[in-house]
């Protein structure tokens, strides 16, 4: 059974930074694509960034600069680093899992809190 489980959300300020970590269980991160999504009050559940099983990586245009999508294999946990967050970040985020080639995530964590206060 597959499980994500993200952490590290908080309340910040605008320019802090946090780190979102997705710990998994029954895949391993290295080998499928890992992505962050992110789901504002009232708007619909949005891309953040994702990796794939080469390391590529890819952002959305608001987070490019600012947001870094990492992994580590040993400890099977995918990392969203937020620096200079800004109060539109304001979100609950979400880790999520799909197959290579599948171009649906078929794994979804709980969602983490991130409230950004300008």
């Amino acid at each position: 059974q597959v499980q994500l489980v993200e952490s590290g959300g908080g309340l910040v300020q605008a320019g802090d930074s946090l780190r979102l970590s997705c710990a998994a269980s029954g895949r391993t991160v290295s080998t499928y694509s890992m992505g962050w999504f992110r789901q504002a009050p009232g708007k619909e559940r949005e891309f953040v960034a994702a990796t794939n099983w080469r390391s590529d990586t890819d952002y959305a245009e608001s987070v490019k600069g600012r947001f870094t999508i990492s992994r580590d294999n040993a400890k099977n946990t995918v990392y969203l680093q937020m620096n200079s967050l800004k109060p539109e970040d304001t979100a609950v985020y979400y880790c999520a899992s799909r197959r290579i080639g599948v171009s649906s995530y078929d794994y979804w964590g709980q969602g983490t809190q991130v409230t950004v206060s300008s």
